[in-house]
């Protein structure tokens, strides 16, 4: 996509020294998010460079994302499928098929190639919510307040935050956090590992530099095969697992022996 069209979708991107920046750039409605936002970050996934080693994503000013554009909840708003509206205009697999092109937006972040970094400060509210879900890692301000806003609307999460969500922090705190809406601190999410790190807000960008520099002096085959073992782990068996890590460890051995010819 074009730097203009990635403004128009409330999105700025920037690739460098291996490392990608996605910022959520509509602070003046707390980068809220919209159907236009999810099928950029899609054809972000699509296009990040095979040298990219790390992906972060930001948000602009003083929130990550107030979460969905309101406007998408507007019966009287012009949009077929981009308004809540629109959606019930479709029928059911129709619908659905909506909501799988929007969830693209979110899934990409999990590919093995790369790590991903959530800096979260601020308000990250349902949609902003389950993209910071979507990252590996997460660093959080002092100050930041994650809710998963959706059932307060009468609505589920779906933009695919609910199984990180269970697997951070299990099923019961995980059905607490959502049925109940409630905000949840960055000293708790800390507490119960939604976050890696908490900081304050003057040292978040430092300490996102210092995360990536590290996840990038690891060699990239490494860092690449860890995370894919560790995504899969959670519905292997043992002994599936045991036999994934000793494939992936062979080919690294031949990797580093290629290297040392």
């Amino acid at each position: 996509m074009t730097p203009e069209e990635l403004a128009a979708a409330g999105l700025a991107y920037d690739v460098r020294d291996g490392v990608a920046t996605v910022t959520l750039d509509r602070p003046e409605v707390r980068n809220a998010q919209t159907p236009q936002m999810w099928r950029a970050l899609a054809a972000i996934g699509e296009q990040v460079p095979d040298d990219v080693r790390v992906v972060v994503v930001r948000g602009s000013g003083s929130s990550f994302s107030a979460g969905l554009d309101r406007a998408m909840l507007d019966p009287g708003a012009a949009g077929e499928g981009e308004t809540v509206a629109g959606l019930l205009a479709l029928d059911d697999e129709e619908a659905a098929s909506r909501v799988a092109d929007f969830q693209r937006g979110f899934t990409w972040l999990r590919d093995p190639r790369f790590v991903s970094i959530a800096a979260v400060q601020g308000y990250a509210i349902g949609a902003g919510f389950q993209l910071a879900l979507s990252c590996d890692l997460r660093v959080l301000t002092d100050d930041a307040q994650l809710c998963m806003k959706e059932s307060a609307l009468g609505l589920v999460p779906d933009l695919t935050g609910t199984k990180p969500l269970v697997a951070a922090v299990g099923y019961a705190r995980a059905l607490e956090i959502c049925a109940t809406a409630r905000m949840v601190s960055a000293a708790e999410a800390a507490g119960i590992g939604l976050a890696n790190v908490v900081v304050p807000a003057a040292e978040l960008d430092a300490t996102v530099a210092d995360l990536v520099a590290a996840l990038t002096a690891a060699m990239p085959g490494a860092v690449r095969e860890t995370k894919a073992l560790l995504l899969a782990a959670g519905g292997r068996s043992l002994d599936e697992q045991r036999r994934f890590e000793r494939e992936a460890q062979v080919r690294r051995f031949r990797d580093l022996a290629a290297m040392l010819r």
